[in-house]
C-alpha cells in the first residue's frame, strides 16, 4: 500500500540560540508519529515560491505549534496586545499553504498554534491573551508541568468528525498556549471544549478532513490522541485514490 506524504512546515528562526545563522527546526515527535501511522513526513522551507512544488508532493498538510503568535491585524484587530510575538514569514507562508490545501481538498490537521491559524484562514478570531482577555481558573499554559504530562481535561462534542474519531466525550491534554479561538469562521464548527469553555478543537464542514485541535496529540497523553494522527494520516492516504 502506497504511503501517504505528508507536508510539515519548519519553524523558521532568525540567528540567535542554536545558530549564529537563520535556521529551520521540527520537534521530532510530529515526524515520529507520522510515520508510526504509516505515513512519510516531509519537511518544508517557508518559501512561497515553492509552494505549488510542495501541493503537488503531498498528499496531507499537518500545521504544527511554535512559539509564535499570529498578527492580530490578520483577524482584522486594531489593537494589538503586548504579550505577542509574530513570525511573519512563517505564517504567511502557512497561510498560502492552507489556502491550497483547503482548495485542492489536501486532509489538513492544525495543532495548537496551527489551529490558531487554520481559524483565521478560515474567517474566524482569535483571544489574543487569555490570562487577561478570559476569565478562568484552568492555567492553559501549564508552566509548572512538562509539556508531555495532562493539564486539564476537554469534551468532545458529539455529531463532529472528531468526536467520530476518537468515541468519547473527554479527554486529557496537555496545555501550552496563551491564545485561543475566540470565534469560528463560516461552516466551521467546535468540536471541543475545556472545562471552563475555552475553545479546544475546530473542524471545516466543508472539506473531506479539515480538523484543528488545540493540545498536543503527537506526545500520546491520552490513549485517543494517537487516533487523531492515525485518522489523519489514513485520510491523506485516500487523497489520491
Amino acid at each position: 500500500m502506497r504511503k501517504p506524504v505528508i507536508g510539515v512546515p519548519m519553524d523558521y528562526q532568525t540567528p540567535g540560540e542554536y545558530s549564529n545563522f537563520p535556521w529551520y527546526a521540527l520537534r521530532e515527535n510530529y515526524l515520529e508519529n507520522i510515520e508510526k501511522m504509516g505515513g512519510v513526513p516531509l519537511g518544508f522551507l517557508n518559501e512561497e515560491s515553492l509552494i505549488d512544488a510542495y501541493v503537488n508532493m503531498i498528499d496531507g498538510l499537518l500545521i504544527t505549534g511554535a512559539g509564535f503568535d499570529i498578527d492580530p491585524a490578520l483577524y482584522g484587530d486594531v489593537l494589538r496586545h503586548p504579550e505577542l510575538t509574530t513570525n511573519p514569514k512563517r505564517t504567511h507562508f502557512e497561510w498560502k499553504m492552507i489556502e491550497k490545501a483547503l482548495t485542492n481538498n489536501i486532509p489538513i490537521l492544525g495543532i495548537c498554534g496551527g489551529q490558531q491559524l487554520l481559524n483565521v484562514v478560515l474567517g474566524g478570531k482569535l483571544i489574543q491573551h487569555i490570562p487577561s482577555d478570559f476569565e478562568s481558573d484552568i492555567s492553559h499554559f501549564c508552566p509548572q508541568k512538562p509539556a508531555n504530562t495532562p493539564c486539564h481535561k476537554v469534551t468532545i462534542e458529539k455529531d463532529t468528525k472528531l468526536f467520530e474519531i476518537v468515541g468519547i466525550s473527554q479527554m486529557y491534554v496537555n496545555s501550552r498556549h496563551h491564545q485561543a479561538v475566540k470565534m469560528v469562521g463560516k461552516d466551521v464548527i467546535i468540536n471541543a471544549r475545556a472545562e471552563d469553555g475555552l475553545i479546544e478543537g475546530i473542524e471545516y464542514t466543508n472539506h473531506p478532513f479539515c480538523i484543528g485541535v488545540q493540545w498536543h496529540p503527537e506526545f500520546s497523553i491520552d490513549l485517543k490522541d494517537d487516533s487523531i494522527i492515525e485518522s489523519f494520516v489514513a485520510a491523506s492516504r485516500k487523497y489520491k485514490q
